[in-house]
């Protein structure tokens, strides 16, 4: 398989002037049945690396150079890393709890994998419910994070990412309802979020990895 065809997408002014590092990489991929049951060679990567993720790599996992680049990242957006988790350390966390890491379909377990073998965590999106191009910025007055009614409101100020209808995710957070990947998507759009400390070919691994297991 090629290397991933990925793209930047955009980041605000005012962003960029406070975090000069901060990137967004997106990946459009096609997936059929992308939440259906993950086929075997998947479950068994997956169960793999849950088998040689023990709990001596978690204790030392925040020292790792590309989860300690996500931490410090955290502390600089207002995130306390020690409560709200980073990606990989939330994954991490839930096989020391549960002893491994149960599959839970093509999408999720893609995801996971790609954080484990590479520290960066990927996010996929409905790439027909997206409008433009997505990018970073931070959240204006009186936004939500859907477009119903019972739509969470967003603090002003939040960094989200967006495209031209609107607020489609939380950075290290919620996805839209609407923009969320559905059992009829078809297309996808993956992104990863490019920080200070973290080279762009980890960045790039982690979206093939991902377009790997879900064209497979």
């Amino acid at each position: 398989m090629s290397e991933p065809a990925s793209r930047p997408g955009w980041v605000s002014e005012r962003l960029r002037e406070e975090f000069p590092q901060l990137g967004l990489t997106l990946l459009e991929v096609a997936a059929e049945k992308p939440l259906a049951r993950s086929p075997r060679g998947t479950r068994e990567r997956l169960a793999l690396l849950a088998d040689r993720f023990r709990g001596g790599d978690g204790l030392v996992l925040r020292q790792w150079p590309i989860p300690h680049a996500y931490r410090v990242f955290f502390r600089h957006i207002g995130l306390d890393p020690d409560v709200t988790r980073t990606p990989i350390e939330a994954v991490a966390v839930e096989r020391l709890l549960r002893g491994g890491l149960p599959s839970r379909g093509k999408l999720e377990d893609a995801l996971t994998i790609a954080v484990l073998e590479t520290g960066v965590p990927v996010v996929a999106v409905d790439a027909d419910a997206v409008v433009g191009t997505l990018g970073l910025r931070l959240s204006g007055e009186a936004e939500r994070l859907g477009s119903d009614d019972g739509a969470p409101s967003l603090p002003p100020g939040r960094i989200v990412v967006g495209d031209e209808r609107g607020p489609v995710a939380l950075l290290f957070g919620d996805v839209a309802p609407e923009r969320a990947v559905r059992k009829a998507s078809r297309r996808l759009l993956l992104y990863a979020v490019d920080v200070d400390g973290v080279p762009a070919v980890h960045v790039d691994e982690a979206l093939w990895i991902c377009q790997e297991m879900l064209e497979a």
